[in-house]
């Protein structure tokens, strides 16, 4: 049975937005190709045969851009609350990871909202130190997280349940 500090108030996995899914992008890619090796055809023929190359060089530049893309999205952020401990840890693309730990008791909430463009930035304040949390995320996925977490952190300073 698991003591009534360690069960989980709140955890949460955060990770970037791609809309684009690893087959999509081949298919783009193999689509975007083929339409530049047609777009090219007549400037071979023509004897420009730089244009045909410079073509080819944007297609490459943009597979790169794609795949760094991809590698950019495995960076995630995790947040867990207990009645004790508040946990946020951030995981980059490359595999470090760097995290904090806070007494939920002393922790603040703090974030920023604009009156056309809705939440702009969620933060956890603890000593004069912030940290950013989910600034990936788009106003109203951030406004769920400060939803979410204020609710959580509510529940951790009222302690822990004993049955």
């Amino acid at each position: 049975m698991a003591e009534p500090f360690d069960e989980p108030i709140y955890s949460k996995r955060l990770s970037p937005h791609r809309s684009m899914t690893p087959r999509a992008f081949y298919l783009f890619i193999l689509a975007y190709c083929i339409a530049q090796g047609l777009f090219a055809l007549p400037f071979l023929f023509m004897g420009a045969w730089p244009v045909a190359g410079f073509m080819g060089l944007d297609a490459l530049a943009l597979f790169i851009a794609f795949r760094l893309s991809f590698r950019d999205a495995r960076a995630y952020e995790t947040v867990d609350v207990t009645p004790v401990e508040l946990v946020f840890a951030k995981v980059g693309a490359g595999g470090w990871r760097r995290e904090w730990r806070f007494n939920p008791a002393w922790v603040r909430l703090e974030q920023k909202v604009h009156e056309e463009f809705g939440t702009q930035s969620v933060a956890l304040v603890f000593r004069g130190e912030t940290v950013e949390v989910g600034s990936f995320l788009g106003p109203d996925q951030k406004a769920e997280l400060a939803r979410d977490l204020t609710h959580a952190l509510a529940t951790a300073k009222r302690g822990p349940r004993f049955s």
